[in-house]
């Protein structure tokens, strides 16, 4: 008897000490990643994702969607995706999926730009506070591969669960402990099967719940979030405070559900998580806390929802005043009947050219190939897009009105649909037409290189029609094309600007600054000759479009 006790005693000792180095670990672990937080406050956001988190984060925007939403076919044509990426200081599954939310939603109705400003400049000079919310954000974590709604969407699939079979294996301890108390040996080897027994079943089971586990987790995560939050007197977010505080109280057994042992496997090494895997694997604590959990989460799904809205909606103050101090130049948006924007910049573009432009009618763009563009439409609309969504622009001023915004850019054939480039265009181009025909605020759309999948012909004379159609008094056009025709056939619609290059040494450079008025400058022909092409082709290439361009009638050059 002697010895079994010296050795449950040695046990104890070990498991004692192993506690002691997990709790240091997490300590040093946390006090690491708060430093990495206050480093980071400033800098690119652009970090590594795991496989599938970038799918994932998309899910509160879906479950939230509204008509006014930023279109899949605008979100990729101006790569909001790296936009995101570059502004993503959160650190919360909440706080991310939220900041996405945000960016696809320029239009949404009553949003209040006047107290999310004040959020932002008080989280920005009060270091203390917002370091302290970052470090709760932190503790709470990200779900990763899915999100919490993708599990709330399939909690019916595990039907009713009950207990009744993991509790009954755990009480079965009571006797196996007497028993080892009269009869050692014989004890020993009852517990040894009955906690073989247990951690079989318990694999069998946590197969079936792992993904819903983590979720579950997560709420847990949430709720000790939220009285986190609710703890902290800050004048700001008073009414979040009291709305957690409020949502709180209806997530009392919820808690008390998921203190039991509510936990995902470790993975970390930590020897605090691993023998917390074995207590669990033994008892079936996080299996009976899941149980009791699954009834309380499909009673509150909709005060959930709420509690990760405003949760997000904090979090995404400090990601957004981040961002701000990490642009090289930014304002707040002003209201403005007209759009004025002054020393706008591509906010992705490490040493982008300034622009500034005062839109009173429909914008047609011209000018050689590679000379700025696309980039200059991108970098319109996407400043729109963040007047709209985080109050902040890349640029030094900016007024406007709140506009839905279309664009048609960046668009390629349906090879699996069996669509041309054509099909695809115009498909394109009719959603911002019907779009314009709706009421509404005033659509802001830009098009690049209108009809380019068809021939000269009809090209200039069906995008004259489309383009003059989209300059009506509920639209704002931006286009940009090289048919120069347009410019004449659309002055009095369209107001003219361009880009060109400029030749030096034999080369051709772009100074990517926004003139007034139709490009008067080609530049591909000249590119075939700075790309080694033979002289022969470039010198009748060059004749036949100075012929072309004098007669109007194409002529091959012998």
């Amino acid at each position: 008897m002697t010895e079994y006790l010296i050795l449950f005693a040695a046990l104890a000792v070990v498991a004692g000490l192993l506690l002691l180095k997990g709790c240091m670990d997490e300590r040093k672990r946390m006090q690491n990643m708060l430093q990495v937080l206050r480093d980071s406050f400033g800098k690119s956001a652009d970090r590594e994702y795991r496989e599938g988190e970038l799918d994932s984060l998309t899910r509160y925007f879906e479950k939230h969607q509204k008509e006014e939403s930023l279109d899949d076919i605008t979100w990729n044509d101006l790569n909001m995706d790296e936009i995101f990426r570059e502004m993503n200081y959160t650190s919360s599954s909440a706080g991310q999926e939220y900041l996405y939310y945000m960016l696809r939603t320029p239009g949404e109705k009553g949003r209040d730009f006047e107290k999310m400003e004040k959020e932002i400049r008080y989280l920005t000079e009060k270091k203390e506070v917002r370091e302290k919310l970052q470090f709760y954000f932190l503790q709470a974590g990200r779900t990763n591969r899915y999100s919490i709604y993708d599990y709330l969407d399939f909690l019916d699939r595990l039907g009713e669960r009950s207990s009744r079979k993991q509790i009954i294996a755990d009480l079965l301890f009571i006797p196996v402990i007497i028993m080892m108390a009269v009869e050692a040996l014989p004890g020993f080897l009852l517990l040894i099967m009955l906690c073989c027994y247990n951690i079989t079943c318990y694999m069998k089971d946590k197969r079936e719940i792992e993904p819903f586990l983590v979720s579950f987790h997560y709420v847990f995560r949430m709720i000790t979030l939220s009285e986190k939050l609710c703890r902290e007197k800050i004048e700001i977010y008073q009414e979040e405070r009291e709305e957690l505080g409020s949502l709180l109280k209806s997530f009392s057994a919820l808690k008390k559900s998921a203190s039991w042992g509510m936990r995902t496997t470790g993975n970390s090494g930590n020897p605090l998580e691993i023998f917390a895997d074995y207590i669990n694997m033994i008892f079936h604590f996080d299996i009976i806390g899941f149980n009791r959990m699954l009834k309380e989460v499909r009673v509150h799904q909709n005060d959930i929802d709420r509690m990760l809205t405003i949760t997000g909606k904090m979090e995404s103050r400090i990601a957004i005043a981040s961002y701000r101090k990490y642009l090289k130049e930014w304002c707040v948006p002003e209201k403005g009947e007209e759009l004025e924007i002054t020393d706008l910049y591509h906010p992705l573009l490490q040493d982008a050219v300034k622009n500034s432009i005062h839109v009173k009618r429909g914008v047609l763009i011209t000018g050689s190939n590679a000379s700025g563009k696309s980039t200059f439409l991108k970098a319109v609309a996407i400043n729109a897009v963040l007047a709209q969504t985080i109050h902040t622009c890349a640029a030094s001023s900016y007024r406007g009105v709140p506009y839905r915004i279309y664009t048609s850019m960046a668009l390629k054939d349906n090879l699996q649909g069996g669509e041309s480039y054509y099909i695809v265009e115009i498909k394109s181009l009719k959603r911002i037409l019907d779009a314009a025909s709706k009421e509404g605020d005033r659509v802001l759309c830009f098009v690049d290189e209108v009809l380019r999948g068809t021939n000269t012909v009809e090209r200039i004379a069906a995008s004259a029609q489309i383009l003059k159609s989209l300059a009506g008094k509920n639209v704002c056009c931006f286009a940009a094309t090289h048919d120069i025709e347009l410019t004449s056939l659309l002055q009095r619609e369209y107001d003219n600007y361009h880009f060109e290059e400029e030749m030096r040494d034999g080369e051709i450079y772009f100074p990517y600054q926004l003139l007034k008025g139709r490009a008067t400058t080609r530049n591909a022909i000249r590119l075939l000759s700075l790309m080694g092409y033979q002289d022969e082709i470039i010198d009748k290439a060059g004749k036949m479009a100075e012929n072309f361009l004098k007669d109007g009638v194409w002529k091959m050059t012998e």
